[in-house]
């Protein structure tokens, strides 16, 4: 009887982790010349940890236009306040966890 409850929440788990590589997919198209993929999936751990799926969304669009990073940090929304702090929080995080990890 609990053999069935533990395969569906496997496989939910695993669906959610295969689609929700919003970073880690954002940080490979981009034009920057240090992405790489072992970098973007670090950085996609982190965001992981820090980052609620919308909050990733959002950070996912500064790879295509970094000026929308200026906007939302200049921001009078609560909201985007609330959204920067955590942010730049990952951003930290992700510095530190990912800045030695090997390229590809």
């Amino acid at each position: 009887m609990i053999r069935p409850v533990i395969v569906a929440v496997v496989l939910a788990m695993a669906a959610t982790a295969a689609q929700a590589r919003i970073i880690e997919n954002a940080c490979n198209r981009s034009d920057r010349s240090a992405a790489n993929p072992a970098l973007c999936n670090c950085i996609q751990q982190v965001a992981d940890l820090t980052l609620s799926r919308q909050d990733q969304k959002l950070a996912a669009t500064f790879f295509r236009d970094p000026h929308q990073a200026q906007v939302i940090r200049q921001s009078d929304n609560s909201s985007h306040e609330s959204f920067w702090k955590r942010y730049k929080a990952f951003g930290a995080n992700a510095k530190s966890y990912c800045s030695g990890r090997p390229v590809s």
